[in-house]
């Protein structure tokens, strides 16, 4: 068996694993590498030929630095069946459509620009078109179910307990009489964290691919995001600001818009308006209404009482373009929750140039916000930023709550990786910065791990 690192090793963004076993070639998710434009572009456009070649894919879940490049993938000549989870297919459907729309649009206003210049046109990474080219490729499956991606592999998808349909890929290779089980983690989820089920351990494991996005660091307990969110929702209240908060379409709106439900309801919060700002996080509620089979006891049973998890009073789910302008009018404290999560593309980026100047608001930032991108230049407290080609001075207070991450801390992962059992012998470390993947590895070698390994990209492993 030989595995080769395309994407995602000693980065956080772009995963993409190549498992080569009994003649099969296998490729473990399609993402998106996010960063530097023009970096990105062409770490994007010019996908390795081994993935283009590759007899069948697996995703693990439909974060687009995961799935967001299968278009592209499709676009080379890929046509070969793509497993996921039912609910990842469904997310990947409205996912991909809104980013093949963001790409025909930033080639439109490229092109404006370019013929001003007298430059050359350029092409969106993809189109509608190869989005719905690589649906028709796509093959729903459960959890637990197990099926054959390839003769003499039998693969099953084990809930990660990250986001809406997030799974761990487990592989049971056979090769000259013998069976290894290999196991891609994909993005761990965190124990206890509301709406989706935990991380299903991964017994019987012997060779681990695992990522290592907060490998060196801890989460404040999830118990205490909620306090931290009334906290701030309060305090920028009450000096008459505005409360916006950057957030990943799939499972971070979700789980805010829920954790503000709960706040609500228990009087801990003004019912001030807030708003969901963005299409794909609109569709992508929906998808999450679609899928009860991934929910946990806690809102399942609120489901049973005829409660949505996903409304309250004053909520709006804004769709329209003319709708999103008019928030910019509002001279009332709200909370406006927009995409996307790292502040490259999308609606935020109108809601943060209309209020970072005024020190009366908050930026709240959720999530992992990667290197190079303005998400991460907030998160440092740059004074100045630079967006939709204007320089804004950052006066809004920044402030930001790892508790509510939906992904497992150092500690979290370190227990993530001993539920394989004493059958593990192999780890490879991704999906993490640099810093991040070595300080994970340092910390799983004590654990008797016979052999732990950061890769780097492209360069091939035999297990």
């Amino acid at each position: 068996m030989r595995l080769t690192f395309l994407g995602a090793a000693r980065t956080v963004t772009g995963s993409m694993h190549l498992v080569e076993a009994n003649g099969a070639r296998l490729l473990l998710d399609c993402g998106l590498y996010q960063g530097r434009r023009a970096e990105a572009s062409a770490r994007n456009r010019n996908l390795p030929r081994e993935a283009v070649q590759a007899d069948c894919l697996l995703l693990s879940h439909a974060h687009i630095d995961h799935s967001g490049n299968v278009p592209s993938l499709y676009r080379a000549g890929f046509r070969g069946p793509i497993y996921a989870t039912h609910a990842t297919r469904d997310l990947c459907r409205v996912m991909l459509d809104d980013s093949a729309h963001i790409q025909e649009q930033d080639a439109q206003f490229l092109n404006k620009k370019n013929r001003r210049q007298g430059l050359p046109p350029v092409e969106p990474l993809y189109t509608a078109e190869d989005v719905h080219g690589c649906l028709r490729q796509f093959v729903g499956l459960g959890y637990g179910t197990p099926f054959q991606p390839a003769p003499g592999i039998t693969a099953t998808f084990l809930d990660a307990g990250h986001i809406l349909g997030s799974a761990a890929i487990v592989l049971d290779i056979t090769e000259g009489g013998r069976t290894t089980r290999l196991t891609f983690t994909g993005d761990a989820g965190r124990p206890n964290t509301p709406i989706i089920r935990d991380p299903e351990p991964l017994c019987g494991t012997e060779v681990l691919i695992t990522e290592s996005t907060y490998g060196d660091r801890l989460h404040s307990p999830i118990g205490d995001a909620e306090a931290a969110l009334a906290e701030v929702v309060n305090t920028t209240a009450g000096r008459g600001g505005k409360v916006v908060i950057p957030a990943f379409s799939v499972g971070r709106t979700q789980e805010i818009v829920y954790a503000l439900a709960r706040l609500r309801a228990a009087g801990k919060i003004p019912a001030v308006r807030t708003f969901v700002d963005s299409p794909l996080s609109c569709n992508a509620t929906e998808v999450f209404r679609m899928h009860p089979e991934c929910f946990d006891e806690e809102t399942n049973a609120l489901l049973e009482e005829q409660d949505d998890p996903f409304e309250f009073s004053r909520l709006s789910y804004v769709r329209r373009v003319e709708d999103s302008k008019a928030i910019n009018f509002l001279r009332e404290p709200c909370i406006i929750i927009s995409a996307s999560g790292m502040c490259e593309t999308g609606r935020i980026l109108h809601h943060l140039a209309n209020n970072l100047e005024d020190p009366r608001n908050t930026v709240l930032i959720v999530g992992f916000q990667a290197q190079h991108t303005l998400g991460r230049r907030l998160v440092e407290k740059v004074p100045r930023v630079r967006l939709l080609h204007q320089e804004f001075a950052v006066r809004a207070e920044v402030r930001v709550i790892n508790a509510l991450s939906a992904h497992a801390d150092r500690d979290e992962l370190v227990a993530h990786v001993r539920s394989a059992g004493p059958s593990l012998r192999q780890v490879f470390v991704v999906h993490g910065e640099e810093r991040q993947s070595l300080a994970f590895a340092d910390t799983l070698l004590p654990a008797g791990i016979p052999s732990v390994t950061v890769p780097f990209p492209g360069v091939q492993h035999e297990v």
